[in-house]
């Protein structure tokens, strides 16, 4: 009997194990390391390096089952939904001669020139080891405490603080997953100092095991108080200074930085998110602010910047003239139009991710000497890692995934999908929304067709995206009977500032709006989708916004599957909640009007919420508030509770019947 779609997408962890990814350049540009299973269903991920000159690829280290995770590299794997297992992370000196890893609480040290893997002793359970930039010495944590070579640097006896650790709403929020930078000469450390004994106190227990001591949390919930962050740089010789900032009025620490030849630079930001100051830190833990950024919305987080360029200039990103764009010494140097991701890297030549007119697309840009070059501008998503005059690109586009460095290819031991989308990319209504439709695979033209709506449709992330891994879903669940549309509204990245700004103090209307505007746009253009008999599902944003259809669109949708449903916001992290609805101190309309609390009474429609019991980022609370509300009100709707299940479903078995389930309730709904 052939595999079912949902379980092989469920065995390959959505078909990424297997691929190549998290490369890393040596300095000079003669290796290449990087992550990858040697089979597309193998979970345990390994370490290779590549030799640029000869082209040859070495397995340099073999990932193991993951048996007992620290709760820190438990922690880091869920903020950064990390699904696999084996070596899932790693770190090298700037030759790449020396690389990192830890598993089973143990350091291992490579030596990537000969490929001998030696276990470093000292204290355990160890986590984020890093050697320094000359590859002499290795750093790592133990429960808080930094320790260098084994021996500790710094760390208190109180179970709040830690050392060396990035805060929850760093890692989840602001995308810095670290918590302490080696100098480039390895001489020195800067290291955070988190302690979180202002947070409250949240609880997450897993009910289908009463005997389990439920996990304590410490969750700043929007209008609560955030960790306090400090950071302080140790001498290896034993010298200690702390570094001093505004810190009542830029808590933030997002980003810190250290180049050679330049001071350790750190970026800070305002609790209400709309001013940053780059900082540089002279010797004795003074600060002079470089350059400031204000916004009246709030200030965009932009990975790879700050940064110094060669010249000492300095290079950032902001929004100018409705465009996302670098600026050199405050002035900008990329073009009106073209809406700037990340920086790759920032020597002689600046290289950056950016979209043009269609954000389906990104591309790689090169900036060098003032001139512009497109070095991977095709149809797909393109990313780059850059070493020397060594480029690797990875590119995902709708003929699957590709690696090249240079002339080379990387192979991918991807498993190829059981299912092939044929996507049909529009640009839908008077806003002119990116949409993608899909049909079933046997659809006869002429014959109605029931509509499922499959968003994200929030801030932060997309769906349409000119990449077959984008919709492998969408297409499964077309075949199951639906023309399924995808539709990023406003708020979602790719379009500019005034189109992400749109959701400021309303996290509801616009992109329900633009999910019905869109819906029935497509319509026009696609009459065999039967608008009566309308479905939506999501997940994260994406369970909100299906929720939030059913109770305030029940005219449009049909039947909603809500998957970990933001239902009530005051109960999310502060870092993402304010940015968009304020303080609920001081907005409590803005948390009013995008909460689904209050709209139980509203529900007409077949609604079936999912919530993994022991997610730490939505916690299962936002969906049993609403099913008590929707009780209350007297609405029969239905709730999946997933025991021990976090914000992901990588568990086979799970992920596989999750899909099922859905499929079955729509069915069921629509009368299909």
């Amino acid at each position: 009997m052939a595999e079912s779609f949902p379980r092989q997408h469920a065995r390959t962890r959505g078909f990424t194990l297997g691929r190549p990814r998290s490369f890393t350049v040596s300095a000079d540009g003669s290796r290449v390391c990087f992550l990858r299973s040697r089979a597309g269903d193998d979970p345990a991920t390994c370490l290779w390096a590549l030799d640029v000159a000869t082209g040859e690829e070495r397995l340099v280290a073999t990932g193991a089952a993951d048996d007992d995770l620290t709760p820190e590299e438990r922690a880091r794997r869920e903020r950064a939904r990390e699904s696999a297992g084996g070596i899932v992370s790693y770190a090298g000196d700037d030759a790449l001669s020396v690389v990192t890893y830890v598993q089973g609480g143990r350091v291992h040290r490579v030596d990537v020139g000969s490929g001998t893997v030696t276990e470093v002793g000292g204290p355990g359970p160890a986590f984020d080891a890093r050697p320094d930039p000359t590859g002499r010495r290795i750093a790592w944590v133990v429960s808080g405490v930094l320790h260098v070579d084994g021996a500790p640097v710094v760390g208190e006896s109180d179970p709040n603080v830690t050392w060396g650790l990035a805060e929850f709403i760093a890692a989840e929020e602001m995308g810095r997953q670290r918590g302490y930078w080696w100098s480039p000469d390895g001489t020195q450390l800067a290291a955070c100092r988190v302690d979180t004994a202002p947070v409250q106190r949240w609880h997450v227990a897993d009910p289908a095991a009463p005997s389990t001591v439920p996990t304590e949390l410490a969750y700043p919930a929007a209008g609560t108080a955030n960790a306090v962050v400090s950071l302080s740089v140790f001498g290896l010789g034993g010298a200690r200074f702390d570094v001093f900032w505004d810190t009542e009025q830029f808590p933030y620490l997002a980003r810190v930085g250290w180049q050679t030849d330049q001071p350790l630079t750190l970026l800070v930001q305002s609790r209400d998110q709309r001013d940053v100051q780059v900082l540089v830190v002279d010797d004795d833990g003074g600060t002079k602010v470089v350059h400031e950024l204000t916004d009246p919305a709030w200030v965009d987080l932009v990975d790879g910047v700050p940064a110094w360029l060669p010249d000492g200039a300095l290079l950032t990103a902001a929004p100018v003239e409705d465009t996302h764009r670098l600026l050199v010494d405050g002035e900008p140097v990329t073009p009106v139009g073209l809406q700037v991701r990340r920086v790759v890297s920032a020597g002689d030549d600046i290289m950056f991710t950016a979209s043009g007119d269609d954000p389906a697309d990104v591309g790689v840009w090169k900036l060098c000497e003032g001139a512009l070059e497109a070095v991977a501008a095709s149809p797909g998503v393109h990313g780059a890692a850059v070493g020397g005059s060594t480029v690797v690109i990875s590119s995902l586009t709708m003929d699957g995934f590709r690696c090249t460095v240079g002339e080379r290819e990387i192979a991918s031991c991807e498993e190829t999908p059981s299912v092939s989308p044929q996507v049909s990319f529009l640009s839908a209504g008077s806003r002119a929304l990116p949409t993608a439709v899909l049909y079933p695979s046997d659809h006869v033209p002429g014959t109605p067709v029931p509509v499922l709506l499959d968003p994200y449709g929030g801030p932060g992330a997309q769906r349409v995206l000119r990449s077959r891994a984008a919709f492998l879903t969408s297409q499964w669940l077309a075949d199951q009977g639906f023309a399924v549309v995808v539709i990023d509204g406003r708020g979602t990245p790719g379009r500019g500032p005034v189109w992400e700004r749109s959701v400021s103090g309303d996290l509801a209307t616009a992109p329900l709006d633009d999910q019905v505007e869109g819906l029935h746009a497509v319509a026009v253009e696609h009459p065999d989708l039967d608008l009566s008999r309308v479905a939506i599902r999501g997940w994260s944003f994406g369970g909100y916004l299906a929720a939030l259809a059913a109770l305030r669109r029940p005219d449009v949708f049909h039947v909603a599957v809500a998957g970990a449903p933001v239902t009530e916001w005051r109960l999310y992290d502060t870092h993402y909640t304010e940015r968009y609805l304020g303080h609920p101190g001081t907005s409590a309309a803005a948390y009013d009007a995008s909460s689904l609390l209050a709209d139980a009474a509203k529900l007409e429609r077949p609604l079936l919420l999912i919530h993994g019991l022991a997610d730490d980022n939505v916690v299962a609370a936002h969906t049993l508030q609403l099913s008590s509300a929707l009780l209350a009100a007297g609405r029969p709707h239905t709730v999946l509770p997933l025991s021990g299940v976090t914000h992901m479903t990588p568990q086979e078995v799970v992920a596989e019947n999750l899909l099922l389930l859905q499929v079955a309730f729509l069915r069921d709904a629509l009368g299909s």
